[in-house]
């Protein structure tokens, strides 16, 4: 593998005009499963297995939640960015680990559950605003139509740092992929479709910004008569997804009926086109980790699926691949920790999932855990067990559980450590005094077992 080149064509379908128009011709044709199994033979076919993980990274998290001038320089992922963005194509082929954390202040051996914990924290850092690189779609900033929850990329970050940080989003979508480890990332279906080389269509545009396309049409279908025109009095200008306004014409300052026609077409083929400058970043980050030119196999549903996985958290997934320790699996505590799992809301159960595995989305299949179990271990050196919090071990799927006395004392303890014990610190327990009652709380352990 230590001679692959792993940076293909930049362009979905690029690699030849014969090999574009036979990929986009199956499209459409061929099942999901029989084009993404012959994805994974590519992607197979270029994997660096001869080591555990890619370069050590040194993250400082403290540094990044001081956010008052929100400075986004100091988020993990501009960290991150800064350090990979450069570092060699190999480096991403890992089956598993693309690079090893230490959290600065934090005692972490990383064994999986650090990088895990690093991806989600950027994923939050993307959609929090703190950083550049995404907009909420304007049909979710005026409430009305669909995807009002989704992000666009942001067709005003186009400075050198913020192209690298495309890239580094694409590098990161790529890794995805390789590793079967989803990104719990809500970008809207146009910018997908964009990543997989479809052009946008003014339906896409709807998708995302309802009231721009009504008022274009609006326009369109206006009587040929000026008066009409001269009582909107509008600029020759157009809004963007960001909400700024694009002049379109350094001959035309006004809307008029002689250049209504010119309007309408000059103002979609912007809308249309407005985030080609960060697609394209992105697709040159994916190109240094997974085969670009087979994206063209996928509609752009697939690729999100590909990256994304799901958001719900299926349950019935998670049990079969759950081993128990210090307890049977038909015992009273173990159905009333699934039931406690069920009655949470999906909101919950990611952050269950990111508490005992660094990750706020399960893999898409069994195939993707590669081997891994989640454990469930029920311990008797918790005394009176009712008086401690559970606690986790993120690097190895493993959550460790007092011998709860009924189920209202688990749904207690277990929904009070996913909300409240997210930092990974192995020095000692979470204190919590209730009156005179002093409660010990197992924070998050990130630490190879087998040190100690």
């Amino acid at each position: 593998s230590s001679g692959i080149n792993a940076e293909w064509p930049l362009r979905p379908g690029e690699a030849t005009s014969q090999g574009h128009k036979v990929t986009h011709s199956l499209r459409h044709t061929l099942v999901m499963s029989h084009k993404e199994t012959a994805f994974k033979k590519v992607v197979q076919a270029t994997m660096i297995r001869d080591r555990q993980h890619g370069p050590i990274l040194e993250l400082n998290r403290m540094f990044s939640t001081q956010r008052g001038s929100k400075d986004w320089s100091r988020t993990i992922f501009a960290q991150a960015c800064s350090m990979l963005i450069n570092v060699s194509s190999e480096s991403f082929l890992l089956p598993h680990r693309a690079w090893k954390v230490r959290f600065v202040g934090e005692s972490v051996d990383d064994v999986g559950g650090g990088y895990s914990e690093s991806i989600a924290e950027m994923c939050d850092e993307l959609q929090s605003g703190v950083l550049p690189l995404f907009i909420l779609t304007p049909n979710g900033r005026v409430d009305n139509g669909v995807n009002r929850d989704c992000y666009l990329f942001n067709p005003a970050a186009v400075s050198p740092e913020e192209t690298n940080m495309f890239r580094f989003l694409g590098i990161l979508m790529g890794i995805s992929v390789r590793t079967g480890s989803p990104l719990a990332l809500d970008i809207a279906p146009p910018m997908w479709k964009l990543l997989v080389g479809l052009p946008l269509t003014v339906d896409d545009l709807t998708e995302i910004d309802k009231d721009y396309v009504t008022g274009i049409n609006y326009l369109r279908d206006l009587p040929n008569k000026e008066e009409e025109f001269e009582a909107i009095d509008m600029p020759f200008s157009t809004p963007g997804a960001a909400g700024q306004e694009v002049p379109l014409s350094s001959t035309y300052l006004r809307i008029q009926l002689a250049n209504r026609k010119q309007y309408v077409q000059s103002a979609l083929e912007y809308r249309l086109h407005e985030f080609d400058h960060q697609v394209q970043a992105v697709v040159e980050g994916l190109a240094k980790v997974i085969p670009v030119p087979l994206l063209s196999l996928f509609t752009g549903d697939e690729l999100r699926t590909m990256v994304c996985g799901h958001p719900d958290i299926p349950l019935d997934m998670l049990k079969s691949v759950a081993v128990y320790k210090g307890v049977e699996y038909t015992s009273p505590l173990v159905q009333w920790f699934w039931e406690t799992l069920e009655s949470f809301s999906p909101t919950e159960r990611s952050l269950f999932l990111r508490f005992v595995w660094g990750r706020t989305r399960l893999p898409r299949n069994i195939a993707d855990f590669r081997g891994r179990d989640f454990v469930l271990q029920v311990l008797d050196k918790y005394q009176p067990p009712d008086h401690f919090l559970p606690e986790s071990y993120t690097c190895f799927f493993l959550l460790k559980m007092p011998r709860y006395s009924s189920k209202q004392i688990l749904v207690e303890k277990l929904r009070y450590a996913i909300n409240f014990c997210k930092s990974i610190d192995t020095d000692d327990y979470a204190r919590i005094t209730r009156g005179d009652e002093a409660i010990m709380d197992g924070e998050d352990s990130d630490i190879e077992l087998s040190s100690q």
